[in-house]
């Protein structure tokens, strides 16, 4: 797999989540702004939980943002065997029974999927759970992974 090419499409899925963010914060701003959202009495709250919707919006457009710059200054280094997992790193986990599963650490967008050719590589954080496993671990090490109360194990067959 190329990261290179894997994170420009990292890149192009979230900039596609900030332009629907910055749709959904202006149209929600529209809402919230319309002469018909204005308060007639003390128990009409349509245009308060509109400027509610609003600033949430808001709060995700910067969030998408945050996370579009922080992939940005990514640069995609390829890893040695010495080398243990850092932000980056493109992992290949397999497992007995179980497709393998690629995953990408990054800064953020946790849990974001992309299709990469016929692969699926799901964004992980060091923040999460199985990020924080993964942190300074080296090919061929063991991890233990707790899915709908079942343990299965994985070892780290590929680093990139």
């Amino acid at each position: 797999m190329d990261k290179t090419l894997l994170l420009a499409d990292i890149l192009t899925a979230l900039a596609s989540a900030q332009t629907q963010a910055i749709n959904a914060a202006a149209e929600a701003h529209q809402t919230a702004t319309h002469a018909e959202n204005v308060a007639e009495n003390k128990y009409d709250t349509l245009g308060l939980e509109a400027a509610y919707l609003a600033h949430g919006q808001s709060q995700r457009v910067l969030a998408c943002s945050a996370e579009l710059k922080a992939f940005e200054n990514l640069l995609p280094t390829p890893w040695s065997a010495n080398d243990g997992i850092d932000l980056g790193a493109l992992i290949c986990l397999e497992a007995a029974n179980v497709a393998p599963r690629w995953l990408y650490l990054g800064p953020g967008a946790g849990g974001l999927r992309v299709a990469f050719g016929n692969t699926e590589v799901v964004v992980v954080t060091p923040a999460a759970p199985l990020g924080k496993q993964l942190l300074g671990r080296y090919l061929g090490d063991d991890i233990s992974l707790n899915l709908a109360s079942t343990q299965q194990n994985y070892v780290i067959a590929q680093l990139l």
